[in-house]
């Protein structure tokens, strides 16, 4: 029997392996549509595989031409910018550069002092070091925290501490370093004063640099460990005294820790700056002052202060330059103390800081007298030979009325009638009284302020120009500076009314008028050399480290002053016999008094007293003023030094100020100043 039939898919009996049922046309044409779909997947595919293998390539071809350009074109670039990584650079301050005398003598100096520093990151990790080294060092922990934490300095750089420790805490230290860990005894420059408070405001003091000050010097070198010039002739001259930094190159590991040996880039040392200060006068200068200082106030005057100038009359050199009280210098390297600090900022102290010589405002009383004089003979208001009567006492003529229009001559003296050299001599008031009334009631003829305008022209109520900051101007007074006062301050200056009384005031020294003895001295000055007005310059020149003159300051012409000969001699008479006419003289007495007199033969003199009343306080004694110059012009040498004292509060001119300049000037007659030496030993190589 046969086998029976295996049926297909459809159910049909199939022909052993092969299907014997026929196809019908319907089915033939589904089976090609499906055929045609599977034909057609598989070519989009393949399609889509090509396109991610090109994707793929050109992906991998631009990193390698990536690879090839940071190895090959920029591996350079980038090997320095790893290198940098693993470096840091540590500035190094550069010793500042010498003061000097004219003569040479170091006023101002550098000597290399050990400091103690401690480094950041042990004190972080081990902060009983820091009490250990507060003990040690006998400061206070809260020191040493101020100091770690100032993020000015570099990280990298240890944090000086203490400058100027004993040798036995260095020796101590060194024995017993472990339990002072991150703990070094390094050196440093620091200021030195060899002759202590010795013209210090003039001089100046400097101070670490704020960040404030290293914003607007960092382009000109300067570094987070630099000190600066914040007074005298250290500020005024900074960019001199700097030098310039230096750096040290340290490479650190991953955790900033300094590997390995350093390479230094050593600083250059600033350059020096040679003055026009004469040692020993400055000497004499202080210890006259003070002597006379001390004098007064065992007198029971309320005397706390008070400055001497000397100048150079034909050029305008500061010869001295003194200011009292006054300070050490010294105080402020390394950081100022707290108790220091206190002193020098306390009222009570009267403010040593201050630079009275430029910034100390006086009533000139007198003294002024020197530009109602020019004005009254140069404008033709008078001639030398024009008298006029002292009765004692001036009074205004009407519409004034009342007791503020009467100005009466100071101890009641009446000279009768006089002409403008006597009127200068004594110091009369009443002539200068008249002098300020009748160019008021001439205003048509001669202006309104015609003295105001000698005055600016010899430099009152305007800068001097010295080289040293923070110098005042001062003011005269004027209705222009009645109107501006009360624009400035309204509850202060009420009123901006200036007549007939106020121009009497002005004429003789008093009113609103304000000037400072570098003024003073500057004013008389002028007159003494014929009419030229100088900038004061305390500084001379400057000389490199390798002894070469930089550059030498020139004087600096500001103005003239002209005066016809007839006019200056008549002046001049009247400031020879203020000194020298022990009758009527204001200060005849001073210089003919005491064993033996002052020699007027040797070095002559003239000059000019003031005693001022200060208008905040009428009650309290008046300022003493004297200036004086020499040898005086009708002699056979030209003037060389003008000397200017105002001392506050300590009475007459004449008994007050005036001894000091004779001291000055008896010093001067033995000990002449010498020129300017720019011939200083080569240092810092």
């Amino acid at each position: 029997m046969l086998p029976p039939r295996s049926l297909d898919e459809d159910g049909r009996p199939e022909r052993g392996w092969q299907k014997v049922v026929s196809s019908s046309p319907l089915k033939r044409l589904e089976d090609e549509e499906k055929e045609q779909q599977r034909r057609s997947e598989t070519v989009h595919v393949g399609l889509r595989l090509t396109i991610m293998g090109v994707v793929i390539l050109g992906l991998f071809s631009a990193m390698l031409v990536r690879l090839w350009s940071l190895q090959v074109l920029e591996g350079s670039k980038y090997h320095a910018e790893a290198l940098n990584l693993v470096t840091r650079s540590v500035p190094i301050s550069p010793p500042r550069g010498l003061i000097v005398a004219r003569n040479g003598a170091v006023l101002v100096g550098d000597k290399v002092e050990p400091v103690v520093t401690l480094n950041r990151q042990v004190a972080l990790a081990d902060p009983a070091v820091v009490q250990r080294l507060a003990v040690e060092l006998a400061i206070t922990v809260r020191q040493i925290r101020a100091d770690l934490a100032n993020q000015q300095d570099s990280i990298y750089e240890p944090v000086p501490v203490e400058v100027g420790v004993p040798e036995s805490a260095i020796v101590y230290l060194s024995e017993h370093q472990s339990l002072f860990p991150g703990v070094a005894v390094s050196y440093v420059a620091e200021r030195t004063y060899p002759f202590g408070d010795l013209a210090a405001q003039t001089l100046g003091y400097v101070a670490d640099i704020s960040a404030s000050e290293l914003k607007a010097l960092a382009k000109y070198g300067y570094v987070p460990s630099d000190v600066i010039g914040q007074s005298g002739i250290e500020a005024q001259y900074e960019r001199w005294l700097h030098g310039r930094a230096g750096h040290e190159i340290l490479r650190v590991d991953a955790a900033g820790d300094p590997v390995g040996t350093p390479v230094t880039y050593s600083p250059v040392i600033g350059d020096s700056v040679v003055t026009n200060i004469d040692v020993g006068l400055q000497e004499e200068v202080q210890k006259a002052l003070d002597a006379q200082l001390s004098s007064l106030q065992s007198q029971g005057l309320p005397v706390t202060s008070g400055s001497v100038v000397v100048l150079d009359p034909q050029n305008g050199a500061v010869l001295a330059m003194e200011s009292a009280p006054t300070y050490n210098p010294a105080w402020w390297v390394g950081g100022i103390s707290e108790a220091h600090y206190r002193y020098i900022t306390s009222p009570r102290n009267n403010q040593p800081l201050l630079n009275r010589a430029i910034q100390g405002l006086y009533t000139p009383g007198s003294t002024f007298k020197l530009a109602t004089a020019t004005a009254a003979l140069q404008d033709g208001l008078i001639t030398p030979s024009t008298i006029i009567n002292d009765t004692g006492s001036f009074t205004i003529p009407p519409p004034c009325a009342g007791s503020g229009c009467t100005f009466i001559n100071g101890d009641g003296v009446v000279l009768g009638p006089i002409d403008i050299t006597t009127a200068i001599t004594a110091s009369d008031d009443v002539f200068f009284y008249t002098l300020g009334y009748d160019f008021w009631a001439s205003a048509s003829r001669f202006g309104t302020m015609p003295i105001q305008k000698y005055a600016s022209a010899y430099g009152f109520g305007t800068s001097t120009g010295v080289d040293l900051p923070g110098e005042y101007s001062g003011q005269v007074d004027s209705p222009a500076l009645r109107k501006l006062q009360h624009a400035e301050a309204p509850k202060a200056f009420p009123y901006v009314y200036y007549g007939a009384g106020d121009n009497v005031n002005m004429a003789f020294g008093q009113g609103e008028t304000l000037i400072t003895p570098l003024q003073l001295a500057t004013a008389y000055a002028t007159f003494a050399n014929g009419g030229t007005r100088y900038a004061p310059e305390v500084a001379a020149g400057i000389v490199s480290p390798a002894g070469r003159v930089v550059r030498v300051f020139k004087p600096k012409v500001l103005g003239h002053v002209t005066i016809s000969p007839t006019n200056y001699q008549a002046m001049l008479s009247g400031f020879e016999g203020a000194i020298t006419n022990v009758a009527t003289g204001t200060a005849g007495s001073v210089f003919a008094g005491t064993n033996p007199p002052y020699p007027y033969s040797k070095l002559p003199l003239a000059g000019k007293t003031g005693t001022a009343t200060t208008s905040n306080n009428p009650n309290a004694p008046p300022t003493a003023l004297f200036v004086a110059f020499g040898p005086a012009t009708g002699s056979t040498s030209a003037p060389r030094y003008v000397v200017a004292v105002v001392i506050p509060h300590a009475g007459y001119g004449a008994s007050a100020a005036a001894p000091v300049a004779r001291q000055v000037f008896q010093y001067l007659i033995n000990h002449p100043v010498g020129q300017v030496s720019f011939h200083l030993s080569p240092f810092g190589n």
